[in-house]
């Protein structure tokens, strides 16, 4: 499903500073893996490399077997439009369009409408345990709600890849907890590949596998057996 190869990246031309070098990663449809560093190792850096936000210097990123660097900025962001899902820490909900818009909004820019569209919207809602608050705007819920609309809008449209950016990084430990274990078993169900970053280790203890992400590379640190 993804395929990281020997990806390099450098800012500040040939004589900058390098951040990631002959990083590699794979991960297989239904699989869930973290990736965790100290501040400052690239793991931003990786994550806007995966999501075709940059292109690295050397390397190539694989999505279903599509080479990133390949397509053209375009490409990239229809790409990432109909293919992957983000969770970010800071919810990026749209104030003024209600809880179902908002998850909805994937949908409707993948050209999705009507009932069909409706229901999935729905049955997420449902999923996360906002079933009643479709017509709320985000400014009536907690942090916990709103990371539960953002979750639920990052798997609309059943992306073949999810990437949460420390989606838990502003949440109190039970609604943490909550919020992991929704992403956990969305990504199981839809058969996605998930790519966590965060600095929480009972977070990345969700996943499969756990990698280190340090000045030498990423290193596989933990495997979990799972269902």
């Amino acid at each position: 499903m993804l395929d990281v190869r020997n990806l390099t990246k450098s800012y500040g031309g040939p004589s900058g500073r390098r951040v990631l070098e002959g990083v590699q990663l794979q991960v297989r449809p239904g699989e869930y893996v973290a990736i965790v560093g100290e501040s400052g190792v690239g793991k931003s850096t990786l994550l806007n490399l995966v999501a075709g936000l940059d292109v690295p210097d050397a390397g190539q990123v694989l999505l279903e077997e599509r080479d990133l660097a390949q397509l053209d900025e375009d490409g990239r962001t229809r790409l990432r439009r109909s293919r992957m899902g983000f969770v970010f820490q800071a919810f990026h909900l749209l104030p003024h369009l209600s809880v179902a818009r908002n998850v909805g909004l994937p949908l409707a820019l993948n050209g999705q409408a009507g009932p069909a569209a409706a229901a999935r919207v729905q049955e997420l809602l449902e999923a996360v345990g906002l079933g009643g608050r479709a017509d709320s705007l985000p400014r009536e819920l907690s942090g916990g709600e709103m990371q539960r609309v953002a979750v639920a809008r990052a798997l609309a449209h059943r992306p073949a890849l999810v990437l949460a950016d420390e989606p838990t990084g502003n949440l109190d430990p039970d609604n943490a907890l909550m919020i992991l274990e929704i992403l956990r078993a969305q990504i199981k169900r839809d058969n996605a590949a998930g790519v966590l970053v965060t600095h929480s280790a009972a977070a990345a203890a969700t996943t499969d596998r756990v990698y280190e992400l340090t000045r030498t590379g990423l290193h596989e640190r933990r495997t979990l057996v799972t269902p």
